[in-house]
């Protein structure tokens, strides 16, 4: 794998600053992961195809090129909101998640990093809805839960005329039947599914990119006992 060849093909600048930013990423996660259970994944060439450019496979699927405000859900070790971050300072990112732990280590990597683009709060999704509703342009959430779950999490907090990416493994057409009648009744409409090969035989990703056409019920989101005991398209 060569990291700078598939930063290029991104259609990113690999100067160093972004290299040594990435490289302490790295040790910082590995370093952390070894008293707290972030990451399964921990030999470097992995690291670097299976979260760093994983998480970049997003610029395949839509235009992060302006100042826009984006918001990911359940990042757990930052993926992909982190590599986001460094290779698109024009970004306005906000994290959240539910384990306060994880939190904690982000915003010390942030720090480490020395980026300004990213805030990381410990919020629950269907509680954070309350106060930052239709607040951004990109929602974005990374092998989180089932997609007919995930939407009600997510799809909320997307402006409309906004996007949804869920990033999924491959073959996720079952997992989108599943969510579609979900995702009209929270004001999205399915736009493209893209199938992209990782890096190195790395695997394959499914980017599931929903567009925000009209505002959301207030009644959504519920509370997350609700939504995983009955998904939306279980209700009559």
């Amino acid at each position: 794998m060569d990291f700078v060849k598939e930063l290029e093909a991104l259609g990113i600048n690999p100067n160093s600053d972004i290299l040594n930013k990435f490289n302490t990423y790295y040790e910082k996660l590995i370093e952390v992961n070894s008293y707290m259970n972030l990451t399964a994944v921990t030999e470097k060439e992995e690291v670097y195809n299976k979260h760093f450019l994983d998480s970049l496979t997003l610029l395949k699927a839509i235009n992060l090129d302006s100042s826009l405000s984006l918001l990911d859900v359940g990042s757990g070790a930052g993926f992909p909101a982190i590599p986001l971050a460094i290779v698109k300072p024009n970004l306005n990112i906000t994290i959240i998640d539910a384990l306060n732990k994880r939190i904690k280590f982000l915003n010390d990597l942030v720090e480490n990093l020395n980026i300004s683009n990213v805030k990381a709060y410990h919020k629950r999704a269907e509680e954070y809805a309350n106060e930052a509703k239709e607040s951004f342009d990109i929602v974005t959430a990374r092998a989180v839960a089932r997609l007919n779950v995930l939407i009600e999490l997510c799809i909320p907090f997307v402006k409309v005329g906004g996007y949804f990416i869920a990033m999924k493994a491959s073959g996720a057409k079952l997992e989108i039947d599943e969510a579609l009648k979900g995702i009209k009744l929270l004001g999205g409409e399915l736009s493209n599914t893209l199938e992209l090969a990782l890096p190195d035989g790395a695997g394959m990703r499914s980017i599931i990119i929903i567009k925000k056409v009209k505002e959301t019920p207030s009644k959504y989101p519920r509370s997350f006992a609700k939504i995983k005991e009955k998904p939306l398209w279980a209700m009559n």
